[in-house]
């Protein structure tokens, strides 16, 4: 009978001690579930170590990526962003050449505004997997370092190797729209949309383009397109549209104070009856009604308002152009001081009108020209085109 020499026996009894292949990714892959239960109920430092125990008995696995990808987000659920990125960069230097690694990496770094760290990484994923969702990645990352023209460079070698992706033309209409180039952004954007109609982030783009253009009214078209198709990508759309659009005087009233619908030589005296007596004054105002927010202290300072005869040709010119009587009295050229009402977007003036020593002194109220000439609460100046107003032409 055969028998077992000592040595034999102690050899094959350590190899029945050691799991199997097949076992370790077993326990492996029961760990990765027990840490995904446990991060989604939110309790992310046990489902970290749940994810730590599957990295370590199988860290070549194909289920490696993602365990250390869901274990640095568990530290970054916890307000431990460092340690996430350690976690990848650990992983790396046994594993350089998993490209999902270093794109989840550099996804994070983007997440954190680092994005010339987030540029390396995915610079060395490109280089072992340049398909187009890594290279659009690179490509996002050099538009927010501010390497535009690197990022114009391969949104056009994508375009070149996949003619039939939309995704090389919205990067190449991004960079345009970075470098000021904005009718090329247009055309770039409008490509994507024909290769791909749905591409709503495209029609997002191309009303930024619009905005920055001052074709507001185009802009608004793709929001009202975005509100349906795509509301999120609309609303902030939207809230760009706003702020980027100068500020405009939409109407202006004066209830009972100054008459600005009165015509060249009304009687100052005509205004207020405090007004029959030589040398009198007295305070009017008009409230100014805006299309957005204005920055309080600018549009209080009074040195940011012009009270103005009105000038250019007739018959809006002051006094229709026929001369300016001796008797005709002058407002003064700035107001006494400014009240801004934030939650009606309101700012009223308030001035001085003075009757001459004669008591006979004249005015045009509907050739008074007031202008506004200061910020809205992003520091734009005033649309030229509606920041003053007079009586008889409204707001221009």
């Amino acid at each position: 009978m055969f028998s077992i020499g000592p040595a034999a026996s102690a050899e094959a009894l350590f190899a029945a001690t050691i799991p199997s292949t097949d076992s370790l990714q077993a326990f492996s892959d029961s760990a990765l579930s027990r840490g995904a239960t446990l991060y989604r109920s939110g309790k992310y430092a046990a489902a970290a170590r749940e994810f730590r125990i599957s990295i370590s008995l199988t860290p070549n696995s194909s289920n490696a990526p993602d365990a250390v990808k869901y274990l640095a987000s568990s530290y970054v659920k916890l307000g431990n962003v460092e340690q996430a990125v350690d976690e990848y960069r650990a992983y790396l230097k046994l594993n350089p050449s998993s490209s999902a690694t270093l794109v989840n990496l550099g996804n994070l770094l983007y997440a954190e505004d680092r994005y010339d760290e987030a540029v390396v990484e995915y610079e060395k994923a490109v280089k072992l997997d340049p398909g187009v969702s890594n290279r659009f990645s690179l490509g996002q990352a050099y538009l927010q370092a501010g390497e535009y023209e690197k990022a114009r460079r391969l949104f056009l070698k994508m375009q070149t190797d996949h003619p039939q992706e939309a995704a090389g033309y919205l990067g190449l209409g991004q960079a345009y729209g970075k470098m000021g180039r904005y009718e090329k952004a247009v055309e770039q954007f409008e490509r994507a949309i024909r290769l791909k109609p749905r591409s709503y982030d495209a029609y997002a783009e191309l009303g930024y383009v619009y905005a920055d253009m001052g074709k507001i009214d185009k802009a608004m078209d793709l929001v009202g397109i975005l509100d349906e198709k795509a509301p999120a990508l609309g609303e902030v759309l939207s809230r760009y549209v706003y702020k980027v659009d100068p500020p405009k005087i939409e109407f202006v009233y004066s209830g009972k104070m100054f008459p600005f619908y009165l015509s060249m030589n009304t009687p100052v005296s005509f205004l207020d009856t405090s007004l029959t007596s030589a040398g009198a004054y007295k305070i009017f105002s008009m409230k100014f009604q805006f299309d957005k927010a204005l920055d309080r202290q600018s549009a209080e300072n009074p040195a940011n308002w012009e009270i103005s005869r009105a000038h250019g040709v007739a018959p809006a010119l002051y006094n229709f152009g026929l001369g300016i009587p001796s008797t005709e009295t002058q407002i003064p050229f700035i107001p006494d001081y400014v009240v801004y009402d934030a939650k009606n977007l309101t700012a009223t003036i308030f001035f001085r009108v003075y009757q001459n020593e004669t008591a006979n002194a004249t005015i045009d109220p509907s050739h008074i020209e007031f202008r506004y000439k200061g910020k809205d609460s992003y520091g734009l100046s005033m649309d030229p085109a509606r920041d003053q107003f007079t009586g008889f032409s409204g707001v221009f």
